[in-house]
């Protein structure tokens, strides 16, 4: 089975929940469980002052977008597409294009943990990023930023650098 992205649907404005719902149970009538994982109106915490009284409610970050955690294949484009209220996928011409990590990151959308085989003190190996290749000595590992540091060697001295989870291998 192909992965799941996020994408990014456009909506007419004031629809976003709507849409929302309709997808919802669209995904339920077609049993498309496995393949449309997901359905979010992003929301943020924004406070209002009315009359000096402030107050705190939640409004939508992207007014007019829907975000979708979905494998994007024929049939599960065609439901998203075809849902009243959708204009389209955010993308070059009518290919979706789904989010980056990075685009991600702000929305407070975690991709899966990565559980990893190293402890401070192992040597590992750099699979990606800018230090693809590096060789260094873990120093420190967080769990909950899914980082490692590591020593490389720079400029002829030992440099502590912050590596995704993801981009570092036990040697």
């Amino acid at each position: 089975m192909a992965e799941a992205n996020w994408y990014v649907v456009h909506t007419y404005s004031g629809y976003e929940n709507k849409v929302k719902a309709n997808i919802e149970k669209t995904i339920e009538n077609r049993h498309l469980e496995d393949q449309i994982l997901e359905v979010r109106v992003p929301l943020q915490d924004v406070v209002e002052v009315k009359n000096g009284v402030s107050k705190t409610v939640q409004k939508k970050m992207f007014p007019g977008y829907v975000l979708l955690n979905m494998v994007m294949n024929d049939d599960t484009w065609y439901v998203v597409r075809n849902t009243r209220g959708v204009t389209g996928f955010v993308g070059p011409g009518s290919k979706p294009v789904p989010l980056t990590e990075a685009e991600m990151r702000p929305l407070g959308i975690q991709a899966e943990r990565v559980a990893v085989d190293f402890e401070v003190g192992d040597v590992v190996n750099v699979i990606g990023g800018i230090w693809k290749d590096t060789v260094g000595v873990v120093q420190s590992i967080n769990e909950s930023k899914q980082i490692v540091t590591i020593n490389v060697e720079l400029f002829g001295r030992e440099t502590p650098v912050e590596i995704s989870f993801a981009e570092v291998q036990k040697m």
